[in-house]
Formats: structure tokens, C-alpha cells, sequence
């Protein structure tokens, strides 16, 4: 039987969050714990009080107090949060004001340096930036994009914006064109926030001709603003309506911010989902759900207190930045890196937590795997000390991994697989400082949500696995789907013709009330923890010469997933090398790096369902060695035939 890996003195349990939450709680609601797991039964059972104690424990700044916490509580679909509330998500990040830092910025070519920005600093770059959107005519409710490499200004723009009631949306700069017209393009809006270009693995790549191409895509763009990165004096004389960003920003310093005061679920941001069955869908995440949902997780279950220094290797277009960024409400240390994680060395990333002192690191398991192929043992070069906690998320780390981190990163560290999604722009279920960690588990479930597995009969089981469902609204739902009537696409996304959501996880509740997650349980890949979807690289393969059709799924591989891509070339042309090339290079192009295919595999047949559509799950089951009962529902069933045994994905 496995032995837990770490457990939290009692003097480290006594001086958390946690407990200090628990103790406010007995003292102003007379409710007294004696574990956490009673904790959590409460904070799902009267979800009413423990959201409107998350309110007042996470200090939210407001200008008008609500009238009720939760309408309509028993429709997952129509419930409503806070009603009555007036606030402003900025202000609540912006809350200091002081000297401390508030971010510590470093690129993979700064070398040593680094740029730190106090919350003072901050506070005043916003300002700027807000009155110069102010006056270029952005309202509540209007889109500001950021196309951005993970640097400060992506941080200050989106503050900006929201200061004055504009949604933001962000896309990393590796995304291809088509992915990004595939986003911005949908939420039309009114000014782009952009770098000239970005550094990886050593190399400098320019955004702005990218940038050219997506400004005469979308008519609505009135304004492009340019945050000279790669070049100290980019070159925009092609990019009409262009400015650079100092020159942008208004003149006037020391100038206080006027903060829009908006309704509880005002829109805030715009995330994506993965495009499996066409353009993505455009989710839109409510203000004062995702801050509230930040407050819990980050004060509570990350156990984020003023002193730390938290950071999370991620780039502007995954959730985690969202997240992290929240950060700044509890008054922490947001460390941004832009680059390669692997540039120079396997080191740089543990170099920069050596050199910033950080407190809690933030990952993905494909990360963790990677450097223990390399043959670093962080813990022998780095001076670690200040480390209490790392983070992983993006696909599940194994029990290896778990090991590892022990073994070779550090042994005093509390070690948080989380879970969750763009979906909720938060976590199902994540780390817990009160206990201890389990190999290959994640803590706990996160308080307030009614997080259970059920079985194919929709029924609760423990110690099975199953699928990952949450039975109760929570305020950090999607508000709704961009332009979508009704709630239709949102309702068949996630709820079908029931009232639970269904996540699209593979999981289990284990001994511990923590919980196992097997990975999706839906067609989604996920190499790496980068949720992709599969009609984003159809596209750009199959208007190819040559190929009639093609297929992608994600093959287990080394506790990660490789994405495999199979295609039906046209009479007479073979799959050589020459052109499994020229498809790695169309799909990095139109897509993002982390499309490309690390397999092209030639069939001579798509399966396809009688309505027409492509049968990848049944594929991938024939790769992960699991039976497909159900052939009934094919057009041509033995084309599976094709996909078993193949030698190519031996290796």
C-alpha cells in the first residue's frame, strides 16, 4: 500500500489560511469543524453561506453590498449570484498600493535580469492605460484582445480594460492566423493589444505580420496597440491605426483610476473551448464569480498570503494566467517568464526560482516529466529553501512524477495536482494544505463545488472510476456562450437533458476523499495539458494537395499524450518523408507548435458514423487497447481494422 509522501506539521496546519478560515467561521457563525472533509459537506450543503462567507473572509471590495447571495439555486443553468452587488474586478486586484512587488518579470534572453513592478508602480501604469482606453472610446461591456507573450504589459492591459467594464480575451503569440481569427474574430473587438514578437528556445519570432493579417480579418479592430519586445523600434508602416504602447499611454501620473462599478456577473473575460467540432466557443466568465472562485483558491487552498511568491509556467492563452494574475487581490508576488522552459538549460526555470525566492511554483506534469528525463536533480543545484509548494496541472501526473518531485526537487513541499478548466476558469478539484499528499492523488475537492463521479447510470460511486460531474451551480460558471440564443450551445456543451454538469473527465473519488483523474473522457486532446481540439488541425491538413481526409487523436504515451494524426492520401501520391514535413510545417503555421503531430500514419480509411461524422474515440480506443463495443453506429466499421497493431505507434 502506498505510504503518503508528505504531511503538514501541526504548527504548519495551525498557521494557514485554512485554519484561519475555520476559525473566523466559528467565530462569527458559531459553525465549528473537525476536518476538513466536514468542512467541505458544509460548504456544498449550504453553499449560500459558505459563498457569502468566501465574500466576507476574501474582504472583496464593493460600492454596493447585494441583496441575495443565490437565485434560482436549484437551475445549474438560470442561477444568478450576488444579485444586487456593485463592483469592479480591477479594483479588487489593485488593492494595494504600496512598495512591495507586484510582479517580477523575466525573459528567456534577459539573461540575470529581471523588470519588478510594485504595487504602486502598478497601480499607476493602469491608471494611465485606462484613461488613454477611456479615451479612445471603450465602454462597459466593449472587447480589448491581447495577442501577447506572458509579459507585464499583458497583465497591465487587461487591468486596464477591465477597469472600465471592457471584457478581455487573450491569445498566445504562437497561435497561428486562422486560430486566432477563429477566436477574436468571433467577439469583435475594438483594440488589440500586442508585442512586435517573442523569444523561444533562442529564437526571435515576429507577431507583427501575423498581427497585419488579423487587423484587415476583423473590421472592428479600431486600434492596435504595439509593446515594442523583440525590437526597440519595431517596424509598423504596414499596420494601419497603430501605436506604440508608451506613446499610447496618457501622460498624466499619480492620477487615481475610476473604477466602473458593475453588477456581480458583469462580463469580465473570454475564454475558448478546444474547437473540437468546429470554431471554438467563446465562454464568457463573470467578474465576480471568477474573483471569488480566485479568493477561495488561491487564499485557501494554495495557502497565498502576502509574503509569497507565486508563479505558474503558462502563456497568456491557457487559464492559468487568469488564475495567477488573481494573485494580485491577496497583495502576493506574480512571477512572469516568458520563453523556453529548457532555454539555456533544463535548469532555467528552477534558476529563476532560486533567484526570485518564489514560494509556490506552478507547472504541468509534461514539465515535471521532462526534467527528470534530463537528468536534473533540482534539489542538488538549486538552493530551494523558500519552496513550500508546487503546483501541476494540464493532464495528470503520475505517481512516478509524485516521486520524483520528492525525490529530486525537494521533500518539505506540498505537492498540488489540480484539475479543472477554461470551462469554470478555475478547479473541481486541487491541493489542500490542511492534508497530506497521496501518490497520484489530488487533495481534496474544492470547497463549495458538489463535486461527485458517477457511473454510466448516473449513479454516485466511490472508488470507482467514472466520470467527473458537479451536481450544483457555483458562481465561477460560464455566464453564458457568446452569442448563443437561449443558453442552446451551453446547455449541450456541458448539462445535455440533465441538470448536473458533465465535465469530461475520467476520475475517482479515492480512500482519502481525494480524487484520481485518468484524463478526458471526451475527443478533446490534451498533449502536454494544452487542450486541443481536432477540427483546428483539419482544417489547414485537408485543404492540402494530396490528401483526402485525415483523422487525429491522442495516444497514451510516456504519462502524457501525443497527438497522432492519419491520413487518406489521394490515388497515387505516397506518404513520404518530404511531406509528413511539409504537414508538421502546415499544421505549426495555421495552428500553434503544440499541434504539430509527433506521428503521421497513412490509412486507406476514415471511420465515419451514418450521420457523418468522424469516429476518433473508437480510434483512440483501439490505440489505448480498449475494445469498441458499439460498431453499429458506423458507416464503415471495418475500417477500425486499421488502426490495430500499427508498428509506427510502437515507438
Amino acid at each position: 500500500m502506498d505510504r503518503e509522501l508528505w504531511k503538514p506539521s501541526e504548527e504548519q496546519v495551525s498557521n494557514t489560511n485554512m485554519s484561519r478560515y475555520m476559525r473566523y467561521l466559528e467565530e462569527k457563525r458559531g459553525t465549528a469543524f473537525g476536518s476538513y472533509e466536514e468542512l467541505y459537506e458544509w460548504s456544498v450543503e449550504e453553499r449560500t453561506d459558505f459563498w457569502a462567507s468566501i465574500w466576507e473572509f476574501g474582504e472583496v471590495v464593493y460600492s454596493r453590498a447585494y441583496d441575495t447571495v443565490l437565485e434560482n439555486p436549484d437551475d445549474m443553468l438560470g442561477s444568478s449570484w450576488f444579485h444586487g452587488a456593485r463592483m469592479n474586478f480591477a479594483e479588487n486586484l489593485l488593492r494595494y498600493r504600496d512598495e512591495q512587488p507586484a510582479l517580477i518579470f523575466k525573459s528567456e534572453n534577459m539573461g540575470l535580469d529581471t523588470v519588478s513592478i510594485t504595487h504602486a508602480e502598478l497601480y499607476d501604469q493602469v491608471a494611465r492605460l485606462a484613461r488613454a482606453l477611456r479615451e479612445t472610446g471603450i465602454l462597459p461591456g466593449d472587447r480589448v484582445v491581447g495577442f501577447m507573450p506572458n509579459i507585464p504589459q499583458a497583465v497591465i492591459a487587461m487591468l486596464a480594460a477591465t477597469s472600465v467594464g471592457a471584457v478581455w480575451s487573450s491569445c498566445s503569440p504562437d497561435f497561428g492566423f486562422q486560430g486566432v481569427l477563429d477566436r477574436f474574430g468571433q467577439i469583435e473587438p475594438k483594440v488589440l493589444f500586442t508585442a512586435d514578437g517573442y523569444f523561444y528556445n533562442g529564437r526571435t519570432f515576429d507577431s507583427l505580420q501575423k498581427v497585419e493579417r488579423i487587423r484587415e480579418a476583423i473590421p472592428s479592430i479600431e486600434r492596435v496597440i504595439v509593446i515594442p519586445y523583440a525590437n526597440e523600434s519595431p517596424d509598423m508602416s504596414k499596420l494601419p491605426r497603430s501605436i506604440v504602447y508608451d506613446d499610447f499611454l496618457a501622460k498624466e501620473e499619480n492620477r487615481d483610476i475610476e473604477f466602473e462599478q458593475l453588477p456581480f456577473d458583469h462580463p469580465l473575460y473570454i475564454l475558448y473551448t478546444s474547437g473540437t467540432t468546429g470554431v471554438p466557443k467563446c465562454m464568457v466568465h463573470g467578474a465576480g464569480g471568477t474573483l471569488l472562485q480566485h479568493l477561495k483558491e488561491l487564499m485557501l487552498h494554495t495557502d497565498l498570503k502576502r509574503e509569497d511568491r507565486i508563479f505558474y509556467f503558462t502563456t497568456c492563452g491557457w487559464m492559468m494566467w487568469n488564475w495567477l494574475v488573481s494573485s494580485l487581490a491577496v497583495g502576493s508576488t506574480v512571477l512572469l517568464f516568458d520563453g523556453s522552459p529548457f532555454y539555456p538549460d533544463a535548469g532555467a526555470l528552477f534558476n529563476f526560482a532560486d533567484e526570485q525566492e518564489m514560494t509556490v511554483f506552478g507547472t504541468s506534469a509534461k514539465y515535471i516529466a521532462a526534467v527528470e528525463k534530463s537528468g536534473l536533480t533540482p534539489r542538488e543545484e538549486f538552493n530551494l529553501d523558500s519552496l513550500r509548494a508546487m503546483l501541476s496541472t494540464g493532464s495528470p501526473l503520475s505517481v512516478d512524477n509524485f516521486r520524483f518531485v520528492y525525490d529530486n526537487i525537494k521533500e518539505d513541499i506540498m505537492l498540488s495536482s489540480i484539475s479543472g478548466g477554461s470551462d469554470i476558469i478555475s478547479c473541481f478539484a486541487l491541493g489542500n494544505p490542511l492534508l497530506p499528499v497521496w501518490p497520484g492523488e489530488l487533495q481534496s475537492r474544492g470547497l463549495g463545488m458538489s463535486v461527485e463521479v458517477f457511473d454510466v447510470e448516473e449513479r454516485s460511486i466511490r472508488g470507482e472510476k467514472g466520470e467527473l460531474v458537479c451536481t450544483a451551480s457555483f458562481p465561477s460558471q460560464p455566464i453564458y456562450f457568446w452569442k448563443d440564443e437561449n443558453k442552446e450551445r451551453y446547455r449541450k456543451a456541458y448539462f445535455g437533458k440533465t441538470n448536473i454538469w458533465h465535465h469530461g473527465d475520467y476520475a475517482k473519488i479515492t480512500e482519502h476523499n481525494g480524487m484520481m483523474i485518468y484524463g478526458r473522457s471526451d475527443a478533446t486532446l490534451n498533449p502536454g495539458g494544452v487542450r486541443i481540439g481536432t477540427a483546428e488541425i483539419y482544417r489547414p491538413v485537408e485543404a492540402m494537395d494530396g490528401i483526402l481526409d485525415s483523422l487525429v487523436v491522442g495516444q497514451n504515451w510516456e504519462d502524457d499524450v501525443r497527438v497522432i494524426l492519419f491520413v487518406k492520401m489521394a490515388p497515387g501520391i505516397e506518404l513520404d518523408e518530404e511531406l509528413v514535413k511539409r504537414i508538421q510545417s502546415t499544421i505549426r503555421a495555421n495552428c500553434t507548435p503544440r499541434h504539430v503531430p509527433a506521428k503521421v500514419i497513412a490509412v486507406e480509411d476514415i471511420p465515419y458514423t451514418i450521420s457523418g461524422k468522424k469516429v476518433e474515440l473508437a480510434v483512440k480506443r483501439i490505440l489505448d487497447g480498449v475494445p469498441v463495443l458499439n460498431r453499429d453506429a458506423l458507416k464503415n466499421p471495418g475500417s477500425l481494422e486499421l488502426y490495430k497493431d500499427l508498428p509506427e505507434l510502437r515507438s
